[in-house]
This record gives structure tokens, sequence and C-alpha cells, in this order.
């Protein structure tokens, strides 16, 4: 395993390589800031790398490559290898990240502001949510069937939205008794949409009747569309370098991006495989993959089965069952970085560090390993020998002190149909709040880990 930060190792030609990789990496994250986003870049980017919807297919052979997009929500490309039931390589990570999403009665007017309801998703910190500008990302179906798609906040000429917080000098009450959690609460989790008030003394609500004549206007959603919407709230702006080294990205949604990037950057670099080899991206994961887009539904053996089914002349469910016991996964997510500014949460001896490569999570979950997977030494070593032979720097790592807290990922849901599973993934800075930072060399070290993977036997 990694022993020293690995900057200390690169040469001026593969310093370049790596800052190169990285901008690349910042373009695609700020083109796709929520989970359609990113299937929507991600379904493109596959078509230029050959792959065809497999709904498009009647057979399928060795080398064909193939996507299917599943409410495009999540998306799974897949290099077809020599025999299917034989098992698969995949690499599953998830899409969605930590926001805010709207209500669906979000616009309400209080003290002539016309305000937006919002309802935060997954493990939020939420007092990093207020006084700072966000974006409006989503898609809205009108009455007559058409689908609006929205990006408000990201353009420099855009508006941007915001949680008004309270001044200090009169938050000592209301605000400087609470604990961390509750200094902003959920339902103070309203953003700033319009503040100029209808001239008409017949409309009640005036600044609310403002800014719904402007939306119908502008995109021709009314009250009533919000109820066939999916809007949520992120924070605006790119991902930016941190440090005056350049070493470090910062931005919003690397949890778990940077992994379904690096999944995919290493999918299209796969040549000649015998495996079959899969970037399975699955969303819902932040709120414990509960939905027909999680990995907690059956859509691992609606694909899998569909491959089957064009590929084996006797297809029953034993062969998908002996297909998915025979595959082999890493569940792709990050893990928490050692901080130097709060150390005391973290076991020196089993934490990952920033700069020290890909780090290998044995086990998730919180106190006696609840809602883990606890990966079996023998997998562990199959990896090791492959990674070792070809010079992948990687770590392990864990998510704190033991009863400190915790945390889960898909981990287990893989292991439900007995793939051979373990996490694994770059550590973060800063996890689940609106600047997530990550290292660059981690970052490329993980797509390098995952090229090697694609190509276990």
């Amino acid at each position: 395993m990694t022993k020293e930060n690995l900057w200390k190792s690169y040469s001026e030609k593969e310093k370049k390589q790596i800052f190169k990789f990285a901008e690349e990496y910042k373009s695609y994250l700020d083109s796709a800031k929520t989970e359609r986003e990113f299937v929507t870049v991600t379904e493109k980017e596959l078509i230029k790398n050959g792959f065809i919807d497999i709904n498009k297919k009647k057979t399928l052979k060795k080398g064909d490559k193939i996507y299917y997009n599943n409410r495009d929500k999540n998306i799974v490309a897949v290099i077809v290898g020599k025999d299917i039931k034989s098992g698969i390589n995949m690499i599953v990570s998830h899409i969605d990240s930590p926001r805010l999403d709207l209500k669906p009665n979000p616009i309400k007017e209080d003290e002539e502001f016309a305000l937006l309801n919002t309802h935060y998703y997954g493990g939020v910190k939420k007092y990093q949510w207020a006084a700072t500008p966000l974006a409006l990302h989503g898609v809205v179906f009108l009455k007559n069937n058409k689908k609006v798609s929205l990006s408000i906040g990201e353009d420099e000429n855009d508006p941007v939205f915001s949680i008004p917080d309270l001044l200090p000098h009169l938050a000592q009450k209301v605000q400087g008794e609470r604990k961390a959690g509750e200094v902003i609460q959920g339902e103070e989790l309203k953003l700033l949409f319009g503040n100029i008030p209808l001239n008409d003394k017949n409309v009640k609500q005036q600044t609310k009747q403002f800014v719904l004549d402007k939306l119908k206007k502008d995109y021709g959603i009314e009250e009533d569309d919000f109820f066939a919407a999916e809007l949520e709230i992120v924070p605006a702006g790119k991902l930016r370098d941190v440090g005056i080294d350049r070493s470090m990205i910062g931005g919003y949604g690397q949890d778990d991006r940077i992994c379904a990037y690096t999944s995919l950057r290493a999918l299209y670099e796969v040549k000649n495989n015998e495996k079959t080899v899969m970037a399975f991206l699955t969303d819902k994961e932040e709120i414990g993959s509960e939905g027909s887009t999680s990995l907690k539904a059956t859509l691992p053996e609606l694909i899998i089965g569909k491959m089957l089914l064009m590929t084996e002349k006797n297809y029953n469910d034993q062969i998908l069952r002996e297909t998915l016991w025979n595959s082999k996964a890493l569940s792709s997510d990050v893990t928490a970085a050692m901080n130097p500014l709060f150390k005391s949460v973290h076991d020196g001896d089993n934490v990952a560090r920033l700069s020290y490569g890909l780090a290998f999570a044995k086990y998730t979950g919180s106190r006696g390993k609840v809602s883990a997977n606890d990966a079996d030494a023998e997998y562990l070593q199959e990896i090791r020998q492959i990674f070792d032979k070809n010079k992948i720097k990687y770590q392990s790592g864990g998510f704190g002190k033991v009863d400190e807290g915790g945390g889960g990922t898909v981990a287990k849901y893989l292991a439900h149909y007995g793939i051979k599973t373990v996490d694994a993934g770059p550590a973060l800075l800063s996890m689940h709040s609106l600047f997530e930072i990550s290292s660059k060399a981690d970052l490329y070290e993980t797509y390098r880990a995952y090229k090697v993977f694609f190509e276990l036997k």
C-alpha cells in the first residue's frame, strides 16, 4: 500500500498528465450537476465512444458495446466478453448527491417575498446551505405533456437564489442556543425567489403572482405543473482548483461523481476483454438506495437478464443467478479523508489520506458493522495481487473511530446477489458539503485502478 504522499514520486511528465485529466474531469462535472444531467451527458459520450442502446440490438457477441438508460436517472454501460455467464467485472457508482429538492407546492409568499419551499435530500449540514448562491436545476412537465428542462444560476448572467441567514447581531437567542444540526432548521430552508409585487389590488399575493406570471411567460410553467416536476437546488458555480499548488479540486457533487467519471473513462479504454465489463451508475444512494432507480431495485437482474437472453439459447433464472454469483464488483464510492483540523474522529492507523491513492474500505456501516458489506479476505488478496502487479497506488481507510459515527454504500446490495464486493474510491475532505475537496493525484490513480480492475480474470 501507499506509504507516502504520491506527489513526491511523480515526474514532471506525470504531473502534466494528471493536471490535464483533472481539467477534463472538472469540465464534465460542471456540465452534470444532477443525476439527470449526468445521465444526459454520459449517454452522449457513450454514443461518441461506440456504445449502442441495448434496445436496438437483437443479439450480442464478444466486443459489443451497449448501454441502458433507466428513466434518465441511471445508466449502465457494458462491453461484452467471451462468456457473460462466467461473471461480470462491474464498477458501481452513484450519481445522486446531497441537495435541496423543491416541495410539490413550492412557491409561497411571506412579507412580500416569493419563497421556494424545499426538502433536503440526503445527509446535509443544513446551516451550510444558507447565505450562499444557489442554482435551480431539473425538469417540469406541462399540461400539454411538453418537458421543460431548467438550469438557472450557472451562467454568469443568470440570477441565483439564496436562503437568508440571520445576522449575528440578532442571532444570540434564536440561533445561539441551538445545536449545530438545528442552527438552520428544515422548514427554514426557504429560498428567496422574488421581491417585485404585481401592481394589482385585486390580487391577494402580489409577489407570488408576479413570479408565477414570469414563469408562465419565460417557460410556460403554471403553478399546477410543479406537481409533475423534479427540481433540485444545488450550489451555483464551477469546480475550482484548491491550493497555491493547484493539487486539489473543490466543488459540489464529487461524492460520488468522481467515481462515476473515472469508471467511465476506464471503461472507454478497455480493449480485447475476455470478461464482460460494466460501469453501473445508480441513483438514490444518498437516501438508502430506495426507489425504482436505485440499486435496491431489480435493475441489475433486468439488464443482465436481457443480455443473457441475447446470448444463451437455454436461458433460465438459474443462469441469471449464477452469472450474478460469479461476478466481481467495486462499490465505487468515496471515503473520509484525514482532516487536519479534526483528527480526533479518525483512527490514525486506519484512515485514508489525500494524495495516497485509491482507498479501500473493507467494511463500512456503523457501530458493530451494522448495514455493512464486509469484504472477503480472498477477494481482497485477488485485487491486491493484480494492483501490485500493475503498480497501482492504493491505501486502506474507513469511516472514523468505532462508535464515532459511520456511513453506508451500495456494497451490501451488490453482495445480496452473491457478487464479490469491496468499497473502493478516493478520499474526500468536507464530504457532503457544498464544496467537497479531492486530490488530483487520487482522481488519476482511481482511474488507473479501475482500468486494471476491468482486466480481472
